[in-house]
């Protein structure tokens, strides 16, 4: 089950979350971070690094914010061949 980056993280767009990440599958958008729901491992090593808290697991997304998940399914879908977050 992939992580999620919530509101915490619009306009903070903190990349602690990059630098730990093993597998690059954080991306930048306009306004925050987001992780490709295909590519994340479930790891967690993400999580615990955002001084915001503004990741979790899919199935841990406090409900005022569940619609992040799909949020972030869609910044793929709307934005193919977008890189990851440089390091």
């Amino acid at each position: 089950m992939p992580y999620v980056i919530a509101e915490p993280c619009i306009n903070v767009k903190d990349k602690a979350c990059v630098e730990v990440c093993p597998v690059d599958c954080i991306y930048e958008g306009p306004d925050m971070l987001f992780i490709h729901p295909d590519e994340c491992i479930d790891c967690g090593a993400c999580e615990p690094v955002c001084p915001v808290k503004a990741i979790f697991a899919e199935d841990e997304v406090p409900e005022q914010w569940k619609k992040f998940t799909d949020m972030n399914k869609q910044f793929f879908k709307d934005n193919p061949g977008v890189q990851p977050a440089k390091k």
